[in-house]
């Protein structure tokens, strides 16, 4: 009985090890697929969205949930609203305009809660445009951080300015009304500790139930792009716009394709290769400060664009895509020209 129980386990072991060293090669396509570096639904999808994005949304929604349930958000929201008038929208729109500054794909789910369809297209566009999540604003913040503040400010001024102007042109090309903006004032008060946690709770479960599945979507699309070779074509062909009309190396295109995906990630790409164009001279700060502002205005992270088709359907997120690509590219040719005037 030992030795056939002996020679079964033996058994089993060697088919167990064969089967191992075939799903768990690293060039193996399932493998690939769970666990690749580069667009594998655990390695990327399930750790981006839970490991990364959600410590820092359930931080951000503990803060949110602090200034709700003190009063504060509601005067917040009235002091913007004449602020929001002039890009067609009010003080509502301050709700998922916060929220975007954690995370954009909650932050265009949130868009419902405005009350005509004018304004919630131009509230998800300006989402998908000119507002960077908090991951992608804290790898942002900390490279300005190391810059001058005239190049600090020249960052802020050209992301706001083109917020607005695309906000206000928006609201005038756009059919339909704007609402009058009304709401109850509550009292300042001390905020209770119980309703903060219940509502940080119920949030954090929403965005785990909303955005997480199209995380792993957008991660699963982006491992099929890669491949059929669809992500190398991209590459090529974006590559003489990134060098000749930026003025960037050509090794920068990766980063803007790959932000599509994580723009947190596409900023250290791209801040990597410029580090390593550079070489031992320091990196040239209009070069970074172009690659910034068009990252930053750069295409929204594919979870962020699937809620776009959810919420306001497929012809108008591809038509914001459609505009916000382009666009992008233009103000960073533009911006790299007007750079290369200031005597900075």
């Amino acid at each position: 009985e030992y030795v056939v129980t002996h020679v079964n386990f033996q058994g089993i072991n060697y088919y167990l090890g064969l089967l191992c060293q075939t799903f768990m090669s690293a060039d193996n396509f399932f493998f690939e697929m769970f666990l690749g570096k580069e667009a594998g639904l655990i390695q990327v999808g399930l750790t981006y969205s839970v490991a990364i994005v959600l410590p820092i949304v359930g931080f951000f929604f503990l803060g949110f949930g602090l200034m709700e349930d003190s009063g504060y958000l509601p005067r917040l929201a009235v002091m913007l609203n004449r602020i929001f008038k002039i890009i067609g929208l009010n003080g509502k729109a301050v709700l998922p305009m916060v929220l975007g500054l954690g995370c954009d794909t909650m932050a265009t789910l949130t868009t419902r809660i405005l009350d005509t369809k004018k304004e919630r297209i131009i509230s998800t566009l300006l989402l998908a445009l000119a507002v960077p999540c908090s991951a992608q604003l804290g790898v942002i913040a900390g490279i300005l951080g190391s810059m001058s503040g005239v190049h600090f400010a020249i960052y802020v001024f050209v992301i706001l300015s083109l917020m607005f102007l695309v906000g206000f042109l928006s609201s005038k090309i756009l059919t339909g009304t704007g609402t009058d903006f009304l709401m109850e004032m509550p009292p300042i008060r001390r905020p209770k500790i119980t309703n903060i946690l219940l509502k940080t709770y119920y949030r954090t479960k929403w965005f785990l139930k909303e955005a997480v599945p199209l995380f792993l979507i957008g991660t699963f699309a982006l491992f099929v792009f890669i491949k059929l070779g669809i992500l190398t074509f991209l590459e090529k062909a974006a590559s003489p716009v990134v060098k000749h009309f930026l003025g960037l190396p050509v090794e920068t295109t990766k980063g803007f394709i790959l932000g599509f995906l994580r723009r947190d990630y596409a900023v250290v790409s791209i801040f990597k290769a410029l580090e390593e164009k550079a070489g031992s001279l320091k990196i040239d700060p209009n070069q970074l400060i172009v690659a910034l502002v068009v990252i930053t205005l750069f295409v929204p992270c594919l979870a962020n664009f699937f809620i776009m088709i959810k919420e306001r359907g497929v012809k108008t997120a591809f038509l914001m895509l459609g505009f916000i690509i382009p666009f992008s590219f233009l103000v960073g040719g533009i911006l790299r020209y007007i750079l290369r005037l200031l005597p900075i």
